[in-house]
């Protein structure tokens, strides 16, 4: 596993957890500077949180020559945030050969849960994994 990553890293997220197929990661988040044009945390920065955890939950899977991609993110969002620590926490449910099926929560601190997201990852293997 590659941690931190380059994205991980100007964002400023955090593994809190890490185990078999799931992952926890925190990020604090202020609108003021991860804003939308509504004023609160842009949904563009809860999918990546989301995809970060999914990723780093799935990377934990991966043997000697695999590497790993998504192929779909669907979120859907609960409520808005304007300035909270952020735990995005990932598991898988189900885990196939090439194609594995995530959910991710993100909670605020308060224990509310502000986005669902579920995402399919496919395994690649041999030729298709070089590179990645």
């Amino acid at each position: 596993m590659r941690y931190p990553t380059a994205i991980s890293q100007l964002l400023g997220f955090r593994i809190v957890a890490i185990g078999e197929a799931t992952a926890t990661i925190e990020l604090d988040v202020d609108a003021t500077l991860h804003g939308n044009q509504q004023g609160t945390v842009h949904g563009g920065l809860l999918c990546e949180l989301a995809d970060a955890a999914i990723g780093t939950a799935h990377s934990t899977l991966m043997q000697e020559g695999e590497s790993f991609t998504s192929i779909d993110l669907k979120a859907t969002f609960l409520r808005p945030v304007w300035q909270s620590r952020l735990r995005a926490t990932a598991w898988a449910s189900h885990r196939g050969r090439t194609i594995s099926h995530y959910r991710c929560e993100i909670q605020r601190e308060d224990g509310k849960t502000v986005v669902t997201v579920e995402s399919a990852v496919m395994t690649l293997r041999g030729g298709t994994a070089q590179g990645r």
